[in-house]
C-alpha cells in the first residue's frame, strides 16, 4: 500500500509554518471591542450634552475600528518588504504632515496646541502616522546597514531623523508624543545593536534638554508642580489628576459596575480619551484594570515572539519597533492616569477615543501579522522542506519500480490475479526513520521465500 504523498513545500509551509497569529488577532479585536464599549460608557453624557447624541463618540470609534480592520487586513496581505522600498516616501509624507499642522486653515488648534490636520470629512493627528513612519525608516535602514550600527557614524541617520521629528512635534507643542518618539528611538537603536557609549553620548544631552523644555513653557512647569502637589491647585492644574484619583479610588477591587461611573459626568476631563483608564478603574475596579494590562502584555509578547521568529532583519526590526511603541504608550498613559509621572496628553492604544490612533495601531498589527505569515520562508519550514525532499525521493523510486513491474507482466498471466516473477517481487516495509517524527516508506528488494508447507501452484 502506498504512503500518502506529502504536499509540496509551498502548500506544506502554509500548514506547518508562517501561519497567521490567531492569538494576536483575537487579543487585538478583544481590546478594540472593549475600547468601543468603554468609549460609549465614558462619553455618553458628554456627547449628549455637547453634541445632542450620546452615541457620537462611539460611532466615530466604530468607524475608526472599521477602517482599522481594513488597514490591518491589507497590511497583513502585503509583503512587508514593500514598506522598506517605500521608506523614503513614507518618511517624507510623515514630515509633510507634521509641517502641515502649522499652516493656517489646514492645521486645527485645540487647547493651545496644533496637532491635527483638517480634512473635508475628518481630522488627522499627524504625529500618530509619524511614529510609525519613523519605525519603518529606521527598521529598513538598520536592516541594510546592520554592520555599521555598532559605530557612531552608523547610528547618525537614525538619530538625525529622530531628532528632526521630535523638533517638529515639540513645536506643536506635544511633549508627550515627543517623549514617546525619543524613547522609541532609543529602543530601535538598542534593537539594532548600538553600543552603550553611544547611548550615553545621546542620552546625556537628552536628559539635559528635558528640564530646559519644561522651563521655557510656563504650562509645563505648572503641570510639574501639580504633579508634585495636586492639592495645591485643586481647581486649576491639579484638578484633572485629583479627579483621576477619585475615579480609581472609588472603583475599589471590582468597581462600581459598567456604565455606573460618576466621574464621567463632566468631572474628569478627557474621560473618553487620555484618561479613559480612570473610568475603567472606576467601573471595573482593580480586577478590570489588571485584565486589560494582561491583554496588553499578551499583545506585546506576541509581537516580540514574531520579531524573534522573523525571517530576516527587516521583519525583526519592524516587529520590535511596533512592540516597543505599544509598550511605551501603554506604560506612559497608565503612569499619567495613576499619577506616577506628570500629566500629559497621550491616548491609550486601541481603547481611547480617536480614529487616527486606532487606525494606525490596528494597521501596525497588520504588519505584525504579515511578518508572522512570511516567517516560514527561511526559518520554520527548513525541517518541512528537508522532509519533503526525502519523501519525494522515495515516491519517485516507488513509481519507477511500479512501472518496471507493470511492464514485466504479460497480459495473459493469472486468472484474475497478477503473477509476478519471484526475482522481481518486492516487500514494502514501514520502518521508523531515526531523524523524523513520522515513519517513511522504505522500499527493499528482498526475494519472496516460498512456503515449505504448500506445494507450488501448477499453472494450466
Amino acid at each position: 500500500m502506498k504512503a500518502k504523498r506529502e504536499a509540496p513545500p509551498d502548500r506544506q509551509d502554509r500548514k506547518r509554518g508562517g501561519r497567521t497569529d490567531i492569538t494576536l488577532v483575537v487579543v487585538t479585536f478583544a481590546i478594540v471591542a472593549f475600547g468601543v464599549l468603554m468609549v460609549y460608557s465614558a462619553s455618553s453624557y458628554n456627547a449628549r450634552v455637547n453634541y445632542g447624541n450620546e452615541y457620537y463618540f462611539m460611532f466615530k470609534q466604530l468607524v475608526g475600528a472599521a477602517f482599522g480592520t481594513a488597514a490591518m487586513v491589507g497590511l497583513a496581505l502585503l509583503d512587508y518588504h514593500v514598506l522598506a522600498k517605500l521608506r523614503y516616501f513614507i518618511l517624507a509624507v510623515s514630515f509633510v504632515l507634521l509641517a502641515l499642522v502649522f499652516i493656517p486653515g489646514v492645521g486645527v488648534e485645540n487647547y493651545g496646541a496644533k496637532r491635527w490636520i483638517n480634512f473635508p470629512f475628518f481630522t488627522l493627528q499627524a504625529s500618530e502616522i509619524a511614529k510609525f513612519g519613523f519605525i519603518i525608516f529606521t527598521a529598513s535602514y538598520m536592516a541594510d546597514h546592520h554592520k555599521k550600527m555598532p559605530t557612531f557614524r552608523g547610528i547618525l541617520p537614525v538619530v538625525g531623523v529622530g531628532l528632526a521629528m521630535c523638533a517638529l512635534i515639540i513645536l506643536e507643542p506635544n511633549m508627550s508624543i515627543t517623549i514617546c518618539v525619543a524613547m522609541l528611538m532609543f529602543c530601535m537603536l538598542f534593537i539594532g545593536g548600538a553600543r552603550i557609549k553611544h547611548f550615553l553620548i545621546i542620552g546625556v544631552p537628552a536628559l539635559v534638554a528635558v528640564p530646559v523644555l519644561i522651563l521655557i513653557e510656563p504650562y509645563r512647569l505648572d503641570r510639574l508642580m501639580a504633579f508634585l502637589d495636586p492639592w495645591a491647585s485643586p481647581l486649576d492644574e491639579g484638578y484633572q489628576l485629583i479627579q483621576s484619583f477619585y475615579s480609581l479610588g472609588s472603583g475599589g477591587l471590582f468597581g462600581t459596575g459598567l456604565f455606573n461611573s460618576r466621574q464621567k459626568y463632566l468631572f474628569l476631563p478627557f474621560s473618553e480619551s487620555d484618561f479613559i483608564f480612570g473610568i475603567i478603574g472606576e467601573e471595573l475596579g482593580l480586577v478590570g484594570c489588571l485584565l486589560l494590562m494582561a491583554a496588553y502584555l499578551l499583545m506585546i509578547m506576541r509581537a516580540v515572539r514574531i520579531a524573534q521568529r522573523a525571517s530576516d532583519r527587516l521583519g525583526c526590526y519592524l516587529a520590535g519597533g511596533i512592540a516597543a511603541i505599544i509598550a511605551i504608550q501603554v506604560t506612559v498613559n497608565i503612569a499619567v492616569v495613576t499619577g506616577s509621572i506628570p500629566p500629559t496628553g497621550l491616548p491609550l492604544p486601541f481603547v481611547s477615543a480617536g480614529s487616527s490612533s486606532l487606525i494606525v495601531f490596528m494597521g501596525s498589527i497588520g504588519i505584525l501579522l504579515g511578518i508572522s505569515r512570511r516567517s516560514h520562508k527561511s526559518v520554520e519550514s527548513l525541517a518541512a522542506k528537508k522532509r519533503y525532499r526525502r519523501r519525494d525521493r522515495y515516491n519517485r523510486i516507488w513509481d519507477k519500480e511500479d512501472s518496471v513491474v507493470s511492464e514485466g507482466i504479460s497480459p495473459g498471466d493469472g486468472a484474475g490475479k497478477l503473477a509476478r516473477p519471484a526475482e522481481e517481487n518486492r516487500i514494502v516495509k514501514i520502518v521508523p526513520e531515526q531523524h523524523a517524527r513520522k515513519n517513511v516508506a522504505e522500499v527493499t528488494h528482498d526475494k519472496v521465500k516460498p512456503d515449505a508447507d504448500k506445494e507450488p501452484a501448477v499453472r494450466s
